[in-house]
């Protein structure tokens, strides 16, 4: 565990070092793999099918707003649905008008769960979005997985009836239009699913939210189980043919991953709880502290030793050997006297300025006694 613990304490420190970098790397990685999805699944519009616009479209919203990949992936999928036909392309603009208004009014702050919701029910793994919504969110994130599993289910109906609205012709708008919202209204699954996501991810916030332990492992393992347990239900009630060894499965990797959000984000020592008790004047308090899991990433110091004498060092050993001298009765013979200039008969006399005059202070003896 120490290990993980250190694992997590170098990643926290390299994204915050890199933060700059690792964000836009990440949006346009996000949009790129929505935009070649959508091109991909629908493709009406040839024009858009190309990795050159889908490129420079990525690397737009890499420096935009998470907003702003929703708005070009909401503009792609609109023009192919034109591509097919403009009674499809009116219903696609209606009903992206009402999840805008719902979305914007309820949780604006939650606009990567629309991307990510029909992006992991295209990658056939939808259940770890409401726990994860449930886990990290507040329960307005209802709104925007609402919102995600309806632009997957608009997708897929688009596609699964373009080869009837292709045979219909112009003169048919009605009867497209009737196609698609017959479609989009009277799908049994997208309901069943929209109502699971919703009461999963407040199941999980609720529980997640106790002081009790072991709360976050308790939600999303309570989640998973309420989730298949109501697509079971809604499978029996309108035979809508969903898998139950998917869902399982799905469960599964959702409870994975709900783990490894939870060691990233709530990863707490039950062992050393404490329970503290206190009042003041009105109120009495009962607060449960439970510390945090952490561990300082080790760090590498590399010493340096100089071998070389400084510059300092040298001066230093050089005072030593030529210091100062001890200080003595400069009137008596033999005495050592100051250094100094001194003057006799208009003569200037430097004494012990440098080593070559203190080395000729014995030849200069005759001219120290006419000065003194």
């Amino acid at each position: 565990m120490t290990g993980l613990l250190e694992v997590k304490e170098k990643l926290k420190m390299l994204y915050s070092r890199y933060e700059a970098f690792i964000l836009p790397v990440m949006k346009f990685l996000l949009a790129f793999a929505v935009l070649n999805i959508l091109n991909g699944k629908m493709g009406y519009m040839t024009r858009l099918d190309n990795i050159a616009i889908v490129l420079i479209v990525s690397l737009m919203c890499s420096f935009l707003p998470t907003g702003c990949i929703i708005l070009f992936s909401a503009l792609f999928s609109l023009l192919h649905m034109y591509a097919l036909s403009m009674e499809v392309a009116l219903v696609g603009v209606c009903l992206y008008l009402v999840m805008f208004l719902l979305f914007f009014r309820f949780s604006p702050k939650d606009s990567l769960l629309v991307l990510l919701t029909p992006l992991f029910c295209a990658m056939k793994i939808p259940y770890v979005i409401p726990l994860a919504a449930g886990l990290l969110c507040a329960p307005t994130a209802i709104v925007s997985v609402s919102c995600g599993v309806v632009v997957h289910y608009l997708i897929q109906t688009v596609v699964a009836s373009g080869p009837a609205v292709k045979t219909l012709g112009d003169d048919g708008a009605t009867a497209k239009l009737r196609l698609i919202i017959d479609g989009i209204v009277g799908n049994k699954e997208m309901m069943v699913v929209i109502a699971s996501f919703a009461i999963t991810i407040l199941v999980v916030y609720l529980i997640r939210r106790m002081s009790i332990d072991y709360a976050w492992t308790i939600a999303m393992v309570s989640g998973a189980m309420i989730n298949v347990v109501i697509l079971l239900i809604g499978d029996l009630i309108y035979d809508i043919n969903i898998s139950v060894v998917g869902a399982l499965l799905g469960s599964i990797l959702a409870l994975l991953a709900a783990k490894v959000i939870e060691f990233f984000r709530f990863c707490v020592d039950y062992s050393r709880t404490e329970k503290v008790q206190f009042e003041d004047d009105e109120y009495y308090y009962y607060v449960k502290a439970v510390p945090k899991m952490m561990v300082a990433a080790p760090t590498k110091t590399v010493k340096r030793i100089n071998t070389q004498r400084s510059r300092g060092n040298e001066r230093s050993v050089t005072t030593e050997r030529t210091g100062s001298r001890r200080p003595g009765n400069y009137g008596t013979a033999g005495a050592q006297r100051p250094r100094g200039d001194y003057r006799s008969g208009g003569k200037s006399i430097t004494i012990g300025s440098t080593d070559s005059d203190n080395q000729n202070v014995e030849n200069r003896s005759d001219d120290y006694e006419e000065l003194f």
